[in-house]
């Protein structure tokens, strides 16, 4: 053990590869200088050690993920100024092919909003392409994008130079030396226990120990899904007279990426059917470790990737290197606070990419330590974000070998996992199968995204960026939900039951909107934090004094839970139940939908009877069912939460009922363009932690003087005091009815860029693409502004004329739904 070790730390991070030492310099950047990093080999003996040190941004479809990029771009070309030990990053350039329509048709969608955020990837011809490739056979490429400032790095020396850039600002750094447990007391971390016996306590406990994280992780009874697969590259002997200065080439059709390596050429594979590694666990000591090839499972991949450099065939394999990367479910980080415990921190699940987002990585879990609020938007990296499904062996194994190709592969905006799929099932799965649902996953639910004519034909004929063979069916669902009826199954949706003397007391306090109501009335409310950013957009509901339900999406369910327990009070007393798995929800919209429900329940569901916002048990059938009158299209309608006991029986009733009133299925799809046609919000697609309601056009849900006030209810005064904003979110139609939006497009007014749509859909009752975004001008964001602006959206590099407006563009003083 070494003798310096200390009793006692502020922070201590397990882990001493490029995310450990990351963190470890930017918490010391912010002032954080009492911190220990604890390696159990040397530093770099994970998977730091074999990385590719790529630099490249790929396709970036966040503002969080170009932020990310461009910070770790920036600072590992200048590091090597400040501690005096180089990184080895070089400015190569980057180079993406493209040999079919539609993947030039997504990086020209992508380009523009890359380029709002400082990186400079634009687009060159195919000749220019092979000019700067001349290993290459670039024959059948047919359009091509290059970043400049991109490059690569070595791994190594970037992790020794942030290690020396951490101790010049007070870190100490300790290698031979593994965590053996979290130490916790009273669900809160209180530092780590060592192999040599040694205990550290501190204040904060930050596993960044990249593979071997799921397994620390469990013994602490933290989930961590990721799983080490196998990661092949192969290196050629020298090449005469190839280029150092060559930049690396991204080839998705071959699933393979090119760089020059010491005169010959590196082929990198992110293989399709990749091979999972130990599902059982990392073995302590496997450092520098390599894994023996599989030639006979990757031969094929290696002919692939070599057609795409044929002359390299013409010179031995110096290396085939096989190594393990760790990858979570859906190819994004694990990062931030645990659910499980207080004062512990996470930042693993690299998914390849550990050297690439590494510092932005560091950079965000630093500043979230410190402040205690992430400095971007962190939805789709919180760790949060799982349950405990996706961290089983079986999960584990089934999606892993798909990770790799999905990652480096071919994108659509509609494309969803093939495998480790029905983790979770509403009861009403096997009916709307048969009656045509086609599938699509989120957050480890199957939920219905369309609807086709026979349960045969729910198949997607072939993945697109334009018009898909599945289009006319949803626009029919879309027309039903506007003209007549339709009934979705919204089981996905997050219940929660809060009870207790101090229920109220805790909602109220998590709560921008007045909660303290009437029992069976339902509230809209965002929940912000300190800085008036949105941690939530969810419905609250008091069942009864010291009884209350709180529903919200299925993306927002480990946020949301954590949000409620984090913020109990030591002498309060209240129960968070998740009571998602014992109901079924089933919602009723359209016209028509009064009409169905009357044939179906004794009970008043007149305006007067049952008014809008309101909730109340009602019969259903047999069914006593828990009513809500509210809506997320923009129509009529009920949600009923149905005892799953009871949900099939409701379905085929109301199915029943509502035959001659055209009722029908409706999927995910139309719930978007429906929504979308009225604007509404929905926290994690639309709006994030970066944004606050006044600016989203949510004022109306922030009681500023309501009693007690709520968290984030000073910064939100702050913004509203200031006036009409200048930055808002605003509702795009696209005015030529053929264009798509799904989201990442620039806007422009006149011929400034001024924002970027948020989410896009299909209006089909508009006659166009609809979308929402925020505007930010050097000026208050009137009305007039927005009614008389001359709008225009980028839609793969070309211009449409839209017309934009604050309200809704469809129904925007609500008679459909206060009727």
């Amino acid at each position: 053990m070494p003798d310096t070790m200390p009793s006692h730390a502020h922070t201590v991070i397990i882990g001493g590869g490029s995310i450990g030492m990351n963190t470890a310099y930017h918490l010391t950047k912010l002032g954080h200088t009492d911190v220990v990093v604890l390696e159990q080999g040397q530093l770099t003996s994970g998977t730091t050690w074999h990385a590719a040190g790529l630099i490249v941004a790929g396709l970036l479809k966040s503002e969080a993920e170009c932020e990310m990029y461009t910070h770790g771009r920036d600072l590992y070309a200048n590091l090597e100024q400040e501690t005096g030990v180089p990184t080895g990053f070089r400015d190569v350039g980057y180079l993406q092919i493209a040999n079919n329509d539609e993947r030039v048709h997504e990086m020209r969608r992508i380009a523009p909003f890359m380029r709002r955020f400082g990186i400079n990837c634009h687009e060159i011809s195919p000749k220019e392409a092979q000019d700067m490739f001349p290993i290459g056979d670039l024959s059948d490429v047919k359009g091509a994008f290059y970043i400049p400032e991109d490059g690569r790095a070595n791994p190594v020396d970037i992790t020794m130079s942030l290690s020396k850039g951490a101790r010049m600002g007070g870190a100490r750094v300790f290698e031979g030396v593994r965590v053996s447990e979290i130490l916790a007391k009273n669900g809160t971390a209180t530092g780590v226990h060592t192999q040599y016996g040694h205990v550290i306590t501190a204040e904060n406990v930050v596993i960044c120990g990249g593979m071997w994280s799921r397994q620390l992780g469990a013994s602490a009874g933290i989930n961590l899904p990721l799983q080490a697969a196998e990661h092949y590259y192969l290196i050629t002997e020298t090449i005469p007279d190839l280029p150092r200065d060559l930049p690396v080439l991204e080839d998705p059709s071959n699933y393979t990426y090119y760089r020059e390596e010491v005169g010959g050429l590196m082929l990198g594979l992110f293989e399709p059917g990749a091979a999972a590694w130990k599902l059982d666990g990392i073995p302590d000591d496997f450092q520098f470790g390599e894994i023996e090839p599989d030639w006979d499972r990757v031969g094929p991949d290696l002919e692939k990737a070599y057609s795409r450099v044929p002359a390299a065939m013409n010179y031995g394999v110096k290396k085939l290197f096989c190594g393990p990367e760790s990858f979570t479910p859906d190819l994004a980080p694990l990062v931030g606070p645990t659910p499980e415990l207080r004062n512990c921190w996470v930042a693993c699940g690299m998914n390849s990419l550990g050297i690439l987002n590494g510092a932005g990585t560091g950079m965000v879990l630093a500043n979230w330590i410190v402040d205690e609020l992430p400095p971007i938007d962190v939805t789709g990296i919180n760790v949060n974000r799982f349950t405990r499904c996706e961290a089983t062996p079986a999960f584990r194994r089934d999606r892993t070998p798909e990770l790799l190709g999905k990652l480096f592969g071919q994108h659509y905006h509609n494309e969803s996992p093939k495998t480790a799929r029905n983790v979770k099932q509403s009861v009403l799965y096997d009916r709307l199968k048969a009656a045509g649902a086609y599938f699509t996953e989120g957050n480890g639910w199957e939920q219905p995204d369309w609807f086709a004519p026979s349960p045969e034909q729910a198949r997607i004929e072939r993945l697109s960026w334009h018009r898909q063979n599945w289009f006319d069916w949803h626009a029919e669902e879309h027309r039903a939900a506007r003209e007549d009826v339709v009934i979705m199954d919204m089981t996905t949706m997050s219940c929660f039951l809060v009870q207790g003397r101090d229920a109220c007391a805790l909602l109220s306090r998590l709560s921008c909107n007045e909660v303290d109501v009437e029992p069976g009335r339902v509230v809209y409310t965002a929940w912000t934090n300190e800085r008036g950013g949105f941690e939530a957009d969810l419905t609250v509901t008091r069942l009864a004094s010291d009884k209350f339900m709180v529903v919200v999406g299925e993306n927002s369910h480990g946020h949301t839970e954590m949000r409620m327990r984090r913020h109990i009070g030591a002498e309060e007393c209240v129960t968070v139940t998740d009571v998602t798995a014992g109901r079924t929800q089933i919602n009723v919209h359209g016209p028509k939908a009064r009409d169905l429900m009357q044939r179906v329940s004794g009970a008043d569901l007149s305006d007067s009877g049952f008014p809008f916002m309101t909730a109340r048990n009602i019969d259903v059938g047999y069914a006593d069912v828990l009513a809500y009158r509210v809506t997320f299209i923009g129509e009529l309608g009920w949600e009923l939460h149905v005892p799953a006991t009871q949900a099939v029986q409701t379905y085929d009733l109301l199915m029943q009922a509502g035959r001659d009133l055209g009722v029908r299925n409706a999927g995910m799809q139309t719930l978007n363009s429906l929504r979308l046609e009225k604007a509404y919000r929905d926290f994690g697609l639309d709006v994030d932690n970066t944004d606050n309601p006044i600016e989203a056009g949510l004022g109306f849900a922030v009681k500023l003087d309501k009693p007690g006030g709520f968290i984030g209810r000073d910064a939100l005064a702050a913004i509203k005091a200031r006036g009409i904003p200048k930055t808002r979110m605003v509702q795009f139609l696209i005015n030529d009815p053929d264009p798509l939006l799904y989201g990442n497009e620039l806007i422009y007014l006149g011929d400034e860029q001024v924002g970027y749509i948020q989410i896009g859909g299909y209006g089909h009752t508009l006659g166009g693409a609809v979308g929402i975004g925020f505007v930010t001008l050097d000026r208050p964001l009137s009305g007039d502004i927005v009614a008389k602006g001359a709008w225009q959206i980028d839609i793969a590099g070309e211009r449409f004329a839209a017309t934009a407006s604050l309200k809704p563009l469809y129904d925007p003083d609500m008679k459909k739904i206060k009727c």
